[in-house]
């Protein structure tokens, strides 16, 4: 079962997609800021992080920059997810070291489809290093 760490300060969107995801099948751990998601990572080292750019204090951007300049959690794919998909978000979410990058509201079958790709088949995912941005 692939372990997903959902870093997300909203409540109401936290528990939405952490209880569709566990009827799905997948292990789902859940940190509410940035720091709180790095710790996490680094202890519990999941499959997948889906990683709220606007949070509070620390926010996702440099979350995931961190997590990706860690030895220990670099491997980790990030989807990025993001209410506010602003011209250019994507492409700087990738230059912060996201593998992904997906909008809300969620389209769970959407969000899946690129989660499935890393969690599944990482090598076919190409995060090896490359960036995939299908």
């Amino acid at each position: 079962m692939p372990k997903i760490l959902i870093v997300e300060d909203n409540e109401l969107s936290r528990d939405m997609l952490s209880r569709r995801l566990r009827r799905k099948g997948y292990e789902v751990l859940v940190a509410t800021d940035g720091q709180e998601g790095i710790a996490m990572a680094q202890r519990e080292l999941p499959d997948l992080v889906l990683m709220d750019l606007s949070l509070p204090d620390l926010d996702g951007w440099e979350a995931t920059r961190r997590l990706k300049a860690n030895a220990k959690t670099q491997a980790i794919p990030v989807i990025a997810l993001t209410a506010h998909a602003m011209s250019g978000d994507r492409e700087k979410a990738i230059d912060a070291g996201c593998d992904e990058y997906d909008t809300k509201p969620i389209d769970l079958r959407r969000l899946l489809s690129k989660m499935i790709r890393f969690v599944e088949d990482p090598e076919a995912s190409g995060s090896g290093g490359e960036k995939s941005l299908a």
